[in-house]
């Protein structure tokens, strides 16, 4: 049965209660003897050389094809696993086409990057035709792909930028980085690891740092101004340009840090701002999928002054052939080869489906859709936003507060967090580090979420911050409607106990225990906590 979950409802409870199996590790589930696939190879391969065969065989499962994908469905079904209402803000978190894997696995997946180029055409033309597309909405003159995330892409301009000082020998003078308390940490960080001194602006009136800071940290040992615009806060700078324009008046280059592109995407162009340089998230911003650390692209360009530094290869249109090029004065390599190449077709290909005019689309809905929530969570008990004396409008995602709830219940924004899933809701987003809003969290809908599955969210989250006020002990010992309810985290702490690989398991435990110790050590939750 279904009840509505809060006076300012216009949705219902879903029911949701997420399945729990006893489900073994992919080891354990191992036969001697079953297969899934018999593979007809000979014993040796002639063209192996004798150094790179094997000696002993592979540790694997041996599992027929059922059971392996009984398993992963079990496994599947206990995770929410972004396919629920995932409104995650500060890395743009977007709906990931299936087109994208289809075109992947047709396209790359008998490829090498050792191949000679005369072979990779049809992926060097990708590159060369999506770097123009970047190029188009920046405004900068070439992009590369290798950088292996954001931060990598941020890391790959303080290297660019040692490199453009270190040509202009300038390289020991100016060794100071600027950057504001709201940029993304990535971009301190990096700057720090190639050798800068950060300088950090705090904000001021207006919800970001004034100009007359900016000039009194500008000098002759100025290098670079790393930036984001708009902020997660969702606050745009309407000074950026005269910012811009100081920076180069005092030496330095600029770099923008487009984490938050999706609210501006054909609105406006780094170039045109003055900026020397940029990024784009592929694995956020342009719809292909993030996890683990791996399959993330950072795409980072600049201006035709700073394209001889650029980490290669570079792909080089020759007539209407494809090559690679390394420039004399380039910084090297960031990553191996031409970066995560499944990942820019991805993005090549999400992009094209989407043209020039769904990326102005996308980019209106997802103001659209930030400011209908920002009025809807100002209406919820306890809820605040970041810069409130900052009355304009937010772009796409706002930073709020349970600050209010926290004082007057106890609940944290993590027990909210918790409780939230209970509701088939992804945990939400709270906000980097250092936090500037106490108990934070940041929803972003972007393009994707329908109004209803945007309603949805918000009447969940109500129901959630009215049980922090009428029984918070629901709320601290949530999730009670997940696999594991709350999880006891004592054990990543320690080494002894925990493992990543079957092999590690089997050093530190022996051997597996039985399916039935298994299920007296951890019991079906009805709820509560459990191991």
């Amino acid at each position: 049965m279904t009840a509505p979950i809060s006076r300012r409802s216009t949705s219902r409870f879903e029911g949701y209660h997420a399945p729990r199996w006893a489900e073994p590790v992919v080891h354990e589930l191992s036969k001697a003897g079953r297969r899934g696939l018999v593979f007809d190879c000979p014993k040796t391969e002639p063209n192996l050389p004798e150094m790179a065969r094997r000696q002993t065989a592979p540790d694997l499962p041996e599992m027929t094809e059922h059971d392996a994908l009984r398993h992963y469905l079990h496994l599947s079904q206990m995770c929410l696993g972004m396919m629920g209402v995932s409104l995650f803000g500060t890395c743009t978190m977007k709906y990931n086409p299936r087109i994208g894997e289809r075109a992947s696995l047709e396209h790359l997946a008998h490829l090498h990057p050792l191949q000679h180029p005369d072979t990779l055409q049809g992926l060097l033309e990708v590159y060369a035709i999506f770097s123009d597309m970047l190029c188009e909405l920046s405004g900068m003159d070439q992009f590369v792909f290798q950088a292996g995330g954001g931060a990598d892409a941020a890391y790959t301009h303080a290297c660019v930028t040692r490199e453009w000082l270190k040509a202009r020998g300038e390289l020991g003078q100016r060794d100071q980085i600027v950057t504001t308390i709201q940029t993304h940490p990535c971009s301190p960080a990096t700057a720090n690891a190639a050798g800068f001194e950060v300088i950090t602006l705090s904000l001021e009136e207006g919800g970001y740092p004034s100009l007359d800071q900016l000039k009194s940290v500008l000098g002759p040992r100025t290098a670079a101004l790393m930036v984001n615009n708009p902020d997660d806060m969702g606050i745009y700078n309407p000074d950026i340009k005269e910012w811009v324009r100081l920076v180069h008046e005092a030496g330095g280059l600029c770099f923008y840090d487009h984490a938050n592109f999706n609210g501006v995407m054909t609105r406006l162009r780094a170039r045109e701002l003055g900026f020397d340089a940029c990024m784009f998230m592929l694995h956020k911003t342009f719809g292909a999928p993030k996890g683990g650390g791996g399959p993330a692209v950072g795409a980072y360009g600049c201006s035709e002054e700073l394209k001889p530094f650029l980490p290669g290869p570079l792909v080089v249109r020759d007539g209407d052939r494809f090559r690679l090029e390394d420039g004399e004065q380039s910084l090297g390599r960031v990553r191996e080869f031409m970066g995560n190449a499944p990942q820019v077709l991805k993005a090549y290909a999400w992009a094209r489906g989407m043209g020039a005019e769904g990326l102005r689309e996308a980019a209106d809905l997802s103001v659209l859709a930030n400011n209908y929530m920002d009025k809807r969570l100002g209406e919820v008990r306890g809820v605040s936003r970041s810069n409130p004396d900052v009355d304009v409008p937010r772009m796409e995602m706002t930073r709020h507060s349970f600050e209010q709830v926290t004082a007057d219940t106890g609940c944290t924004v993590v027990d909210i967090s918790m409780r939230m899933t209970d509701y088939g809701i992804d945990a939400l987003w709270l906000s980097h580090e250092p936090w500037l809003v106490a108990e934070p969290f940041t929803p972003e809908a972007g393009e994707l979420w329908s109004k209803e599955d945007i309603d949805y969210w918000i009447d969940v989250l109500a129901a959630v911050v009215d049980e922090a006020y009428e029984s918070p002990e629901t709320v601290k010992s949530a999730p009670h409607k997940a696999p594991i309810h709350q999880l006891k985290g004592d054990a990543l702490e320690d080494p002894a106990r925990w493992a990543t690989t079957w092999a590690a398991y089997l050093r530190k435990h022996g051997a597996p225990v039985s399916d039935r110790e298994r299920d007296q050590e951890t019991p079906f939750p009805i709820g509560g906590q459990s191991a």
